[in-house]
């Protein structure tokens, strides 16, 4: 059988590029609140305010109104911005598939694809430029209006180069997201190590180094 002709390499963000860790905002928050370190977690990053926000339903200000209201929140919007950034940190895990990103670059398209809200990108472009510079194109939830699964993100990146999904390789951390990308022809590869990446891409003819 003939091996599949790759055009696009789709990397997503979170846990791959950038590392994160929600509690490192949960644990500063807590003490403006009466809420229990649990509720606070589901309320900030798993819940329908948050699912509003990184579709871009909601401005940050609003965001933070609503967050404010839920949790009785006794802090400002200028104290609560940094609590609510300061949770990405690079990893070497991180740079090892920057490094893989930039090599594939040279030979194939590639593409970011995030579920972020618009506070957290425009600090990973303060803090972070040189991971994101790496893509040519980025596709944002924020932006689109729709976050991973829905098929309409998946579609709107495919569109940006013109390819289809047997063309297409996605890199993400999310079983469940993988699934879905998977489900609409997109050979998606489930990203747990760099070491299994490396080989998964290698099973597809992709050369890392």
């Amino acid at each position: 059988m003939e091996r599949p002709k790759y055009k696009l390499i789709i990397f997503d963000l979170g846990r791959v590029l950038i590392d994160f860790n929600h509690w490192l905002a949960v644990r500063r928050i807590v003490k403006y609140t009466n809420k229990s370190l649990q509720e606070t977690y589901n309320l900030f990053f798993d819940s329908s305010l948050t699912k509003q926000f990184e579709e871009g339903k909601l401005s940050g200000f609003e965001f933070f109104s609503r967050l404010k209201k839920k949790l009785q929140l006794n802090i400002s919007y200028r104290d609560f911005v940094p609590i609510w950034n300061e949770i990405f940190f690079i990893s070497p895990k991180n740079k090892q598939v920057q490094r893989i990103a930039k090599t594939v670059k040279t030979r194939y398209k590639i593409l970011l694809l995030s579920n972020i809200n618009k506070l957290h990108f425009d600090y990973l472009k303060e803090k972070f430029p040189g991971a994101l510079k790496i893509f040519p194109r980025i596709v944002l939830s924020y932006v689109i209006g729709f976050r991973k699964p829905h098929p309409v993100i998946y579609k709107k990146a495919l569109k940006y180069f013109k390819a289809k999904p047997k063309e297409t390789i996605y890199i993400d951390d999310r079983a469940n997201l993988i699934e879905k990308a998977a489900g609409l022809g997109i050979k998606s590869l489930h990203f747990i190590a760099v070491e299994k990446l490396k080989k998964d891409l290698r099973s597809l003819g992709i050369e890392t180094i």
